[in-house]
């Protein structure tokens, strides 16, 4: 049996906080993910530690801290491939993703093969 669209989309959610607990650490305060078209569209709130805030004040310590969470979650990008591989059967065509210091939310697109949520239950 197929599953909908919305369980789906909070098993990815629960499956990338565990990725973070395991890979990174800790994982994220608020997790919602958004299937859309080839997309599967993941925001994650609350990811930077007090530390972090407080280099983010400057604007070196703002681009260190870009830098090294971007790097970090790179290093882990087969993970979160294969994640998305063993809930969805799609390959992943692209990732992107991005970190605003001001408000500590990530936010990570997983772009598939083709239109996976024409194949979803809604």
């Amino acid at each position: 049996m197929q599953k909908s669209k919305g369980l789906l989309e909070s098993e990815i959610s629960k499956a990338l906080t565990q990725w973070e607990k395991d890979f990174l650490g800790r994982g994220s305060v608020n997790v919602k993910t958004d299937i859309v078209r080839d997309m599967i569209v993941v925001t994650l709130r609350g990811v930077l530690t007090p530390a972090e805030y407080a280099l983010c004040e400057t604007k070196d310590g703002m681009l260190t801290v870009k830098r090294t969470r971007s790097d970090l979650v790179e290093s882990g990008i087969d993970k979160l491939k294969e994640i998305i591989f063993d809930l969805t059967n799609q390959e992943v065509k692209n990732f992107h993703t991005d970190i605003s210091t001001n408000n500590g939310e990530r936010v990570m697109i997983f772009r598939l093969q083709n239109n996976y949520e024409k194949q979803l239950k809604s």
